[in-house]
């Protein structure tokens, strides 16, 4: 036993390595960035971010393909399951103020390879992201000068035939990536207001939309003749919200600007509701009028709202649409450009990514050097890829990320207090001797009280009264059962540490809605179960899956004030995780095999580099100072002092508290 116990040393300490979390400075507010965003401005941001080319492509997509006229009622089903996850990030963008967004809030409560992981694939979605918007931009804005754009280039400059590779060189959309890669580096006020014009001109475009497609709408459109209002079912509705889950990602850009943020622990939920609810009513009235307008079956799916103007005889307004659609693919991009470097420079500041990209231009106050790099890659990204090889390659990190920061949610709520000061010995010493370990102390023990005054338990009823108020403590402390529920599980979680078993429980949680997903997803398929076996599964997986929140939710939470905390914590973060890991699995095994493929060039990359010039690893390897607990006698009293000592075993003269000791035979007189 010993010999193994000595053998899995290196073993748990590389672990400990691997799962070590980011230490917080003091005082959050300090940044080398330019905190100058108010509430206005992230609320943007974020409808920039969710508002752009779904709002014109995916609407009429999804109606005709999916849903039919019922995709109202996915994109309200996919706005709430958004909400879900868009909570948790206002929750730790108001409580850890920093730029990163999920790879910031991972490494803080889950562990270090995990942030790593998560930022190295939001990073490649932003990239992906970026290009397939800007592809899309340049296809749209070509297709309104009948292609003239494609026929040039594929005529005059270079055609190929390669898969996952365009037919042409796209140079309007990587052309259009560098000029807003290019604005992006003048500064945080510039990118902003460039959001405020583009965002602007959207939402007065979409009013019109709104205003004019309801003075054209006809009821007949959602009657049983053209089909009915839910023509392909149920099913028809939740693969639409399926689909239509994807037009609400981006909000992510709000906490990724927290640290550029005037008031984060306000302006971060309220810009985050705010937009969200705005992206959300914008996609519910617009899918209303577009299928009110024109029957859902004869929707054109690569310009709906355009073609819908153009067939009711009102091309003027198409062409209005037209421009509205490019300003709301304008705000994405920026979003994108906006939130990819800023990712990139957390992951450099903390060491995990080449130092190269943590440099903060001291004039413009933004991380020059990872914007250019970044924005380059992006378009060329677009120049090459086709818009459908970029698009089938999106999503999973997305989701991934909302999994992670919802179950981080779960892990901070209840993750116990951590002590601040530094470990310390305790020594007994007289005024003339070294500091040596003295056993005496334990039969007097001498603590602060709440109040700061000092009391000496000798007594065996004070001592019985010390344990006592200690165990009262341990089981208020965040992380442990809760009064109420110690009759029914205190003998089986009673003894557990703080902390200890919810983080089993987010565990349990995790692997229980893969199991569960999986079973919904492949069971009856790709599986093929008999439908009792079916059934078995999906009952036990659901049923490890409540049990897991209804323990973490028998213990003891965080109460803050001060910031935004997600409702019903862990149902709801519960119910994020279970969507998110559902929505995964859907995805196509291509996407699978990038994801692999990623993963495995990331962890090349951390272990090649991250893990040994992370900040919070050459934190573990200075010397840390010791602290000394002194008990002298002055006037024969007991009072107790604390001395830091320096790992060389030097004192400092000058900090050391000495007091004259009354001499053995004083003592002995006043006895």
């Amino acid at each position: 036993m010993a010999t193994c116990g000595r053998g899995c040393v290196p073993a748990v300490r590389f672990c400990q390595r691997l799962n070590r979390l980011k230490t917080l400075d003091d005082d959050l507010m300090v940044t080398s960035m330019k905190r100058c965003l108010t509430m206005v401005d992230l609320a943007l941001l974020g409808v920039g971010g969710m508002v752009g080319s779904g709002l014109y492509v995916l609407t009429g997509t999804v109606a005709k393909d999916t849903a039919g006229p019922a995709v109202v009622l996915s994109f309200l089903i996919a706005g709430i399951a958004s909400l879900m996850a868009a909570l948790c990030y206002a929750e730790f963008g108001a409580r850890v103020p920093r730029t990163g967004s999920a790879y910031m809030f991972t490494y803080v409560s889950c562990g270090e390879i995990w942030a790593f992981l998560i930022g190295w694939n939001v990073v490649l979605e932003y990239m992906i992201g970026g290009a397939a918007v800007a592809r899309a931009w340049s296809g749209y804005l070509d297709s309104m000068f009948n292609h003239t754009i494609q026929n040039y280039t594929e005529n005059h400059i270079m055609k190929w035939n390669v898969p996952y590779i365009a037919h042409y060189p796209d140079l309007l959309a990587a052309g259009i990536l560098v000029v807003a890669t290019i604005f992006i580096t003048f500064g945080v006020r510039v990118s902003s207001w460039l959001n405020h014009i583009f965002s602007a001109i959207s939402l007065v475009v979409i009013l019109f939309i709104l205003v004019f497609g309801f003075v054209l709408a006809d009821p007949v459109n959602w009657s049983q003749k053209e089909g009915g209002f839910a023509p392909f079912g149920v099913n028809g509705v939740m693969a639409g919200t399926a689909t239509c889950f994807y037009a609400f990602v981006g909000f992510d850009v709000i906490a990724a600007s927290s640290e550029e943020a005037k008031n984060p622990q306000r302006a971060i939920p309220m810009a985050t509701a705010i937009s969200l609810g705005m992206a959300a009513t914008a996609y519910i009235l617009v899918s209303t009028v577009l299928t009110l307008m024109v029957p859902w079956h004869s929707l054109d799916p690569n310009s709906a709202l355009s073609d819908a103007f153009f067939r009711r005889g009102y091309s003027w307004a198409g062409y209005i649409v037209a421009v509205g659609s490019i300003c709301a693919m304008n705000t994405v991009l920026l979003s994108n450009l906006f939130s990819l470097p800023r990712i990139v420079y957390a992951m450099a500041e903390d060491g995990l990514f080449f130092s190269f990209f943590a440099k903060v231009n001291p004039v413009t106050k933004v991380p020059v050097n990872a914007i250019l790099v970044f924005g380059l890659l992006m378009a060329v990204m677009a120049l090459i890829f086709d818009l459908e090889a970029l698009v089938q390659f999106l999503s999973i990190g997305t989701l991934l990320a909302y999994t992670f920061v919802a179950a981080s949610v779960i892990v901070l709520r209840f993750q116990p207090e951590k002590e601040k000061t530094s470990s310390k010995a305790n020594f007994t010493m007289s005024p003339n001797s070294n500091p040596e370990p003295s056993p005496e102390v334990s039969e007097s023990q001498i603590i602060a009280q709440d109040s700061g005054e000092l009391k000496e338990y000798e007594s065996f009823s004070d001592k019985l009264q010390l344990v006592e108020m200690q165990k009262t403590r341990k089981r208020s402390a965040p992380g442990a059962l809760k009064a109420r529920w110690e009759p029914y599980l205190g003998r089986l979680l009673g003894d557990f540490e703080p902390g200890e078993v919810v983080a089993f429980s987010v565990l349990a949680v995790m692997v229980s809605s893969v199991s569960l997903c999986a079973v919904f997803v492949f069971g009856s398929n790709q599986l093929q179960l008999p439908t009792w076996s079916f059934a078995l599964l999906i009952v036990v997986f659901g049923s490890t899956f409540l049990l897991c929140l209804v323990i973490i939710y028998a213990h003891e939470p965080h109460v803050n004030t001060k910031t935004f905390q997600v409702p019903l914590v862990p149902f709801i973060p519960g119910a994020s995780i279970l969507m998110n890991v559902f929505l995964m699995l859907k995805l196509s095994p291509m996407t699978w095999i990038r994801f692999t493929i990623w993963v495995a060039a990331g962890l090349l990359v951390y272990f090649g580099y991250g893990i040994w010039h992370s900040k919070e690893g050459l934190r573990e390897l200075q010397p840390k100072d010791m602290a000394a607990r002194y008990v002298v006698l002055p006037s024969g009293s007991l009072v107790e002092t604390v001395q830091s000592v320096q790992p060389n075993g030097q004192r400092d003269a000058s900090t050391l508290h000495t007091t004259s000791s009354p001499s053995a035979e004083e003592q002995q007189a006043k006895r």
